[in-house]
């Protein structure tokens, strides 16, 4: 579970709630369901008619993507780059097949089967590319899907709030019932705006954020990967690796470093 996106939406949504209350409204007061039908029901309308079937049904795996917690491992990854590096450059290349079962990140499995298998290095870099490349366009359609719901929800919060006031208007006979009527038709756009900026577009962050995070990471192994084709030395390849750490991660590992050769 990724607690960042549960407690953003119980701090966003809670903090909404609380101070309405604390203005000595009524929680029952923001409970309106014709104005969610209008705004929620529009919402996901718009964003259906916006995207193909084939791109909606991607939404599950992009859900899981906001609410689970993968772990991008930079610091062990380069580490495990180094080993095989020095596996390689004592024992060859081809020695690097027996381990590749035993490696759990697929694109630097693959990565390293290209080389195994003799793959020139400008295709070995230019296929690898690609496939980062295939990745972020995939993981580009949530950011869309999500962003756009963003773009439209408050619109379907003033149409909600056109509507009731429609109906307010219509009924402007009877002054005694235009305040509740008009505070009612306002709710929607209170849901519209508040979605949009509590649920989708911070969902569509959250991808986003997510995905540059991997997308440095395969870069990260497409350098080490091209290293180690190269026959670099294990200690440059390391050196090579550590610019792609921000600085207290890099500082974290020296630190261990100087710890374990002080021992």
């Amino acid at each position: 579970m990724d607690l960042t996106s549960l407690i953003g939406l119980i701090v966003g949504l809670g903090g909404l709630i609380v101070g309405f209350i604390l203005e000595e409204g009524e929680v029952g007061m923001l409970l309106k369901e014709t104005a969610a039908f209008i705004v929620f029901g529009g919402t996901i309308g718009a964003t259906v008619v916006s995207f193909s079937s084939e791109e909606l049904k991607t939404l599950p795996y992009f859900f899981r993507v906001i609410f689970t917690n993968k772990k991008i491992e930079f610091a062990q990854t380069i580490n495990r780059l180094v080993e095989i590096a020095d596996k390689a450059r004592r024992e060859g290349l081809l020695s690097l097949e027996s381990q590749l079962e035993e490696i759990e990140n697929q694109f630097m499995r693959r990565g390293l089967q290209l080389v195994i298998d003799g793959t020139d290095p400008e295709l070995t870099r230019n296929m690898l590319e690609m496939e980062i490349e295939s990745f972020e366009k995939r993981e580009h359609v949530g950011v869309n899907i999500f962003m756009t719901a963003g773009g439209f929800a408050p619109t379907m919060g003033i149409i909600g709030t056109v509507m009731g006031l429609v109906q307010v208007l219509s009924n402007i006979s009877d002054p005694s019932k235009l305040g509740p009527a008009i505070a009612v038709a306002f709710i929607a756009t209170l849901y519209g705006v508040a979605s949009a900026n509590v649920l989708w577009i911070p969902f569509s962050n959250k991808i986003k954020v997510k995905t540059e995070k991997e997308v440095a990471l395969m870069e990260l192994v497409l350098e080490g990967v091209l290293s180690i084709q190269a026959g670099e030395n294990p200690r440059v390849i390391k050196e090579k690796l550590m610019t792609f750490l921000a600085p207290a991660e890099k500082e974290a590992i020296l630190k261990a470093e100087r710890a374990g050769v002080e021992a």
